[in-house]
C-alpha cells in the first residue's frame, strides 16, 4: 500500500508542479512513447542480459512484494515461537523423538499445526538441517553454530538478489536517458533546415528522455529497489529467529529462556507480547 501511495505523490507532485508552473503536456505526451521504448527497452535488455532466469523470476516476486509489504504477520512469528518451543521440549525429553518430527515434517503432529510456516521450504529446511546438525554434533557447539550462521547468510544472499538487480537498473537509467536524449538532438540536427518552432519542439522532445531517465531512476525504481531490501531484511529476521532459538538451545538453555531470546529479536512491528506467547502455549497444551 506504501509503495502505490507513495507512487502516486511523485507523480502527482512532479507533473503537477511543471503544470501549475506553465509546462506544456503535450510534447511529454508526444515524445513519452518512444522515448519509453528506447529507455525502457534498452533497461528491461540490460537487465535481461545481466542475469539469470532464477533472478530474473525472483525479482518480479520482489516487485508484487514491494506492494504488499512483508510475508510474515505477528501470528506468524507468535506461531514460530510456539512451534520451536514444541520442537525443543520434544528434543530435551528425549532426542531420538524428535527424528520421526524432523525427518518427516510433512506428517508431523507438531509442524502441521502450523500450516504457513510448513509451506515454506526455507524454514523448514533451517529447522529440521539445524536439529539434524544438533543432533549429530551436540558435542561441539561451536560447529554447528558456524553452519547455522552460513546458512542463514546464504540465504540472506539469495534473498537480496532482486533488490539488487533493481538497484543496478536505477544506477543505468539516468546514463540511458543521455542516449536518449542525444539520439534526439541527432534527429534535431539532421533537420536544422526547420523553423525555430519545430527545431524547438524537437529539442524538447529529446530532453524527455534525460528527464524521463532520472525520473525513472531516482523517482520510481530506485525507491522501489530499496522498498523490496527493506522488505526482504523483514523477512529474514524470521529465519533468524529461528536461529536464535536453536544458538540458545545449543548452549543448554532452559526452553522458555531460548523462546524469550528470540521474542525479543523479532522486529518490533510484528513483536507477540511474552503474554500473547504464554497464552498461545497454555492453549496448546489444553489441546493436547
Amino acid at each position: 500500500m506504501n509503495a502505490a501511495i507513495g507512487l502516486t505523490i511523485t507523480l502527482v507532485m512532479v507533473f503537477g508542479g511543471y503544470l501549475m508552473a506553465g509546462g506544456k503536456m503535450d510534447i511529454i505526451l508526444h515524445s513519452l512513447p518512444y522515448e519509453m521504448m528506447m529507455i525502457g527497452g534498452a533497461a528491461v535488455g540490460a537487465f535481461v542480459a545481466s542475469n539469470d532466469f532464477n533472478t530474473i523470476k525472483h525479482t518480479a516476486g520482489d516487485l508484487g512484494a514491494a506492494f504488499k509489504g512483508a510475508k510474515w504477520k505477528k501470528s506468524d512469528y507468535q506461531d514460530l515461537l510456539c512451534l520451536m518451543h514444541e520442537l525443543l521440549v520434544v528434543m530435551k525429553q528425549n532426542p531420538v523423538d524428535i527424528e520421526a518430527h524432523i525427518e518427516a515434517p510433512q506428517e508431523s503432529s507438531i509442524f502441521t499445526k502450523y500450516p504457513r510456516i510448513l509451506k515454506d521450504h526455507d524454514a523448514i529446511e533451517m529447522i529440521c538441517d539445524t536439529i539434524r546438525s544438533m543432533i549429530m554434533n551436540y558435542d561441539n557447539v561451536h560447529q554447528v553454530e558456524i553452519l547455522l550462521e552460513k546458512h542463514l547468510e546464504s540465504l540472506q544472499e539469495d534473498k537480496l538478489h532482486g533488490s539488487h538487480a533493481l538497484q543496478n537498473m536505477a544506477d543505468a537509467l539516468p546514463a540511458l536517458g543521455i542516449v536518449a536524449a542525444v539520439l534526439g538532438v541527432i534527429k534535431t540536427m539532421a533537420s536544422i533546415d526547420k523553423p525555430p518552432e519545430v527545431l524547438g519542439g524537437m529539442i524538447g522532445g529529446a530532453l524527455v528522455g534525460t528527464f524521463l531517465g532520472v525520473f525513472l531512476a531516482y523517482g520510481v525504481v530506485g525507491p522501489f529497489a530499496s522498498r523490496v531490501k527493506h522488505t526482504r531484511m523483514e523477512e529474514h529476521m524470521f529465519y533468524s529467529m529461528i536461529g536464535e532459538v536453536l544458538v540458545s538451545s545449543l548452549h543448554k538453555n532452559p526452553v522458555n529462556m531460548c523462546v524469550e531470546v528470540a521474542r525479543r529479536h523479532a522486529p518490533s512491528r510484528v513483536r507477540p507480547s511474552f503474554d500473547e506467547v504464554e497464552q498461545r502455549l497454555k492453549e496448546l497444551k489444553q489441546a493436547a
